[in-house]
C-alpha cells in the first residue's frame, strides 16, 4: 500500500512547522510550566497549530492525539490517527541547542504506517512509509548494520544515569546523554548511534515516529518487557522502551531487558 499523498502532504507540513520553530527560536517565545512541572513554550503551540491546520486540513476524519491539544476518545474510533510532538526536547530548544525536533506520525491499525521527525536546526528531515525504507531529506537512507566495537552507542536519560539505573551495563556500552527522545531515536535509524533506552514513562508522541523509522532502517522497538508497542490505545503511555538499531548485540539486549526495572 501506498501513502504517496499522505507523504507529500507530511512533508511540506513538517517544512512549515520547522519554519515557525526557528522563527520563534530567532524572535523570542514564551515560557510556561505545566502540571507535571515540564516547561512548554509558545513554539510548541504555535508548530502544533501549524501541523493540526495542515494535517486535518487535508486529511478531516482523521483522528489527533498531540502533547499540546486535549486528549479525547474521539480518536480510538477512528481507522487513521496522527500522533504528533510539536517539539520533542522543549528544554534543548529553550537553550538553543540542535537537540529538538518535531515528530509526527500516521497511525493505522496500531501501527505507524508514516512517519517524520525533522530537525530544523540542522535541516534533517527523516522519513519512512511503511515497506518503503528510510529517507532523510527525501532521498534514499541505506543505514548498514554498524560494527559497535568499541562499545555500541546507547542514548540514556542522564536522570536515569545518576540515579544508577544502567550501573551493571555501563562497562559494555557507550552512554550518549538524550535530550529529546525523538531525535535520539532518528538518529539510531540514521546510523549514528546504535540504540536507546530508558525506564521513564514516555507517551506515545515520544515514541510513534522513531518506531517506523528504526523499522524501516533495519531495526526494532521494544518495550521494556520485550513485546512490540502498539499505538492510539486509550492509555498512550509505556512504562520504558528500547530501541535497537540494525546489528545491535543481542547479548547487550538481553541485559538491558533484564535490568530492575523502577517500582511505580
Amino acid at each position: 500500500m501506498s501513502w504517496d499523498n499522505d507523504y507529500r502532504v507530511l512533508v511540506a507540513a513538517m517544512r512549515d512547522a520547522g519554519d515557525t520553530a526557528l522563527r520563534a527560536a530567532r524572535d523570542g517565545f514564551q515560557i510556561h510550566t505545566k502540571a507535571d512541572q515540564s516547561p512548554v513554550t509558545s513554539a510548541d503551540h504555535a508548530v502544533n497549530e501549524v501541523l493540526q491546520d495542515r494535517l486535518l486540513g487535508a486529511f478531516p476524519e482523521d483522528g489527533w492525539l498531540s502533547e499540546e491539544s486535549p486528549d479525547t476518545n474521539a480518536r480510538l474510533t477512528r481507522p487513521r490517527v496522527w500522533i504528533i510532538d510539536p517539539i520533542d526536547g522543549t528544554k534543548a530548544f529553550i537553550r538553543r541547542e540542535p537537540e529538538f525536533c518535531i515528530s509526527v506520525a500516521l497511525i493505522e491499525d496500531g501501527r505507524p504506517v508514516l512517519a517524520a521527525i525533522f530537525n530544523p536546526s540542522t535541516d534533517e528531515l527523516y522519513t519512512a512509509q511503511r515497506g518503503q525504507g528510510l529517507r532523510l531529506n527525501d532521498k534514499p537512507r541505506s543505514t548498514p548494520v554498524q560494527s559497535p566495537a568499541p562499545h555500541p552507542i546507547v542514548a540514556l536519560s542522564p536522570h536515569e544515569i545518576r540515579l544508577g539505573r544502567f550501573t551493571s551495563v555501563e562497562a559494555h556500552l557507550a552512554p550518549r546523554p538524550m535530550h529529546s527522545i525523538a531525535w535520539a531515536i532518528a538518529l539510531a535509524a540514521g546510523g549514528a548511534i546504535h540504540g536507546v533506552m530508558t525506564f521513564e514513562p514516555e507517551n506515545e508522541w515520544d515514541v510513534a515516529a522513531g518506531a517506523l523509522l528504526i523499522e524501516e532502517s533495519g531495526g526494532v522497538v521494544r518495550d521494556v518487557a520485550g513485546q512490540p508497542l502498539r499505538f492510539n490505545q486509550s492509555t498512550p503511555r509505556y512504562d520504558g522502551f528500547l530501541a535497537m538499531a540494525a546489528g545491535f548485540p543481542d547479548a547487550l539486549a538481553s541485559q538491558l531487558f533484564t535490568l530492575p526495572r523502577p517500582a511505580r
